[in-house]
């Protein structure tokens, strides 16, 4: 054929735009997907691809991805991609949605994800009526763990926990999705369809165009069930996996429009962008002066790129976590980004407890604080597990006589007291955590003192206890003034 004759042919189809040109999970396999051969993931993802590329949304698209066979998501598609734990997916939907509104947000599920740990997600975000658009794939399996029974197994359908087939009356009914969701009143679409013919994919693909068009209109949630085949798991060739979604999965999933509520829906009005940073303690009516410059040998970091990261810990009943509130409120107080993030046993005293606090002028990307830059550590064990933690330029504050020699660290300064005990001479030795406070504010120079009160008066109503917080904050305060770094162990 001359090079003219194949100039006047157009290409009708190739690889979707909203595709990745290659996919880098393997070095060695960066043309092709990790999905088994005849998967009905790989259709289901060029469908969605190509849907993306016909609306022209690619630009601003956020996939939430699962976890199953479906949890590589980002690296095929070349939108923002967001991972979310298992079952989570239509939660974090939710949240970008609603936090990014002029998004596109396709929440992409596998059964035992959606059907089974994420039920009550799906269910509550479709009874809200979440402007996003599920993509359920439904195979009738749990096929990335081995194969084990899932919410939509068929009935006699034998599987790895399953052998003898499922059973009604052990395991129960097949869950419709479809039909359960149909039955609120807030969802504007939701059909189910199948691939297991020609037919059947290219109603599919209308399908989730048309979920993803609903979006785009500003309609409302919409949710595609999709029956795929699973050849490894149900064990058949990739042919005989596709008629029997067609033969016999389709029997107990019949396919169909379930709610089509889009030609009377009424565009939602999207929300008013939120406010700019500066202007939201304006608007909450709290504090927002300028910080003082602080010690920069502590946290490296002049005030207006102030980035605290501080860990709380000790036992329970220390005071750990009300140490870590009260520095998080009068970061609050202070106009500051702020996070606060518990973490303790079960019991309420003599168990281990700690916290994350975290102070920025900036977005705080994550609440965990992993290094940080100061370690409030109320007794030795506390100590001993996070002390490799702190980095180079960090700080110790130790509730001890001595610090012990074998936890000494290069380029980590340390002040260790017997807070506890400075604490019971000002009247009460539950006061040791806001003795190790006030050091704390002292060293790190980040708070007014009236933001400390506006914390207090909020979090301690024992006027008792407000006084007593005041005169130990202050107290460590001129514990950190009486002692230099040279001189602080």
């Amino acid at each position: 054929m001359s090079s003219e004759m194949i100039a006047e042919y157009e290409v009708s189809h190739g690889k979707a735009k909203a595709f990745y040109e290659r996919y880098e999970r393997k070095d060695e396999l960066q043309h092709q997907t990790h999905f088994c051969p005849g998967c009905g993931h790989g259709q289901t993802h060029k469908m969605m691809a190509k849907a993306i590329d016909e609306l022209g949304i690619q630009d601003r698209t956020i996939l939430v991805g699962p976890v199953g066979c479906g949890v590589f998501t980002y690296y095929y598609y070349d939108v923002g991609n967001v991972s979310a734990a298992h079952g989570r997916a239509t939660a974090v939907a939710t949240g970008v949605k609603r936090s990014r509104p002029e998004s596109i947000v396709l929440d992409y599920q596998g059964d035992g994800d959606l059907a089974a740990i994420g039920s009550a997600e799906i269910l509550h975000a479709a009874n809200r009526g979440e402007h996003i658009t599920v993509i359920f794939v439904n195979n009738a399996i749990y096929s990335m763990t081995g194969g084990q029974l899932a919410p939509t197994t068929l009935l006699g359908q034998k599987t790895a926990t399953s052998p003898e087939g499922r059973s009604a009356a052990n395991e129960g009914y097949p869950l419709h999705v479809c039909e359960l969701l149909a039955t609120l009143e807030a969802p504007v679409y939701i059909e189910r369809v199948g691939l297991g013919d020609n037919k059947q994919i290219m109603q599919a693909a209308r399908a989730i165009k048309k979920a993803m068009e609903n979006q785009v209109r500003g309609l409302g949630f919409s949710l595609i069930e999709v029956l795929s085949p699973c050849p490894t798991l149900f064990k058949m060739t990739p042919v005989e996996a596709q008629h029997w979604v067609r033969d016999v999965m389709e029997k107990t999933f019949p396919l169909g429009v379930f709610r089509d509520r889009t030609k009377e829906a009424q565009p939602r009005v999207l929300p008013e962008a939120a406010p700019a940073l500066n202007r939201i303690p304006q608007i909450l009516g709290v504090a927002s002066e300028d910080l003082p410059e602080g010690n920069p040998d502590i946290h490296n970091n002049t005030a207006a790129d102030l980035n605290l990261a501080v860990r709380v810990a000790g036992f329970g009943g220390q005071g750990v976590l009300l140490l870590g509130e009260v520095l998080a409120e009068a970061g609050l107080d202070a106009g500051l980004e702020v996070s606060w993030l518990p973490s303790y046993g079960p019991e309420m005293r003599s168990g281990t407890s700690n916290c994350h606090v975290r102070l920025s002028r900036r977005v705080i990307d994550s609440p965990m604080v992993t290094s940080p830059n100061v370690l409030v550590a109320m007794n030795e064990p506390a100590l001993r597990k996070f002390v490799k933690s702190v980095p180079e330029g960090g700080w110790i504050l130790y509730n001890g006589e001595e610090f012990p020699a074998d936890c000494e660290r290069p380029g980590v300064q340390v002040l260790a007291r017997p807070f506890t005990e400075i604490a019971d001479a000002l009247g009460n030795p539950r006061a040791g955590n806001m003795v190790m406070l006030g050091a704390l504010l002292e060293i790190t120079g980040v708070l007014r003192e009236i933001n400390i009160d506006a914390a207090l008066k909020k979090l301690v109503k024992n006027p008792r206890w407000t006084e007593l917080n005041r005169r130990a904050i202050e107290r460590g305060r001129e514990l950190a003034r009486e002692s230099r770094p040279d001189s602080c162990r």
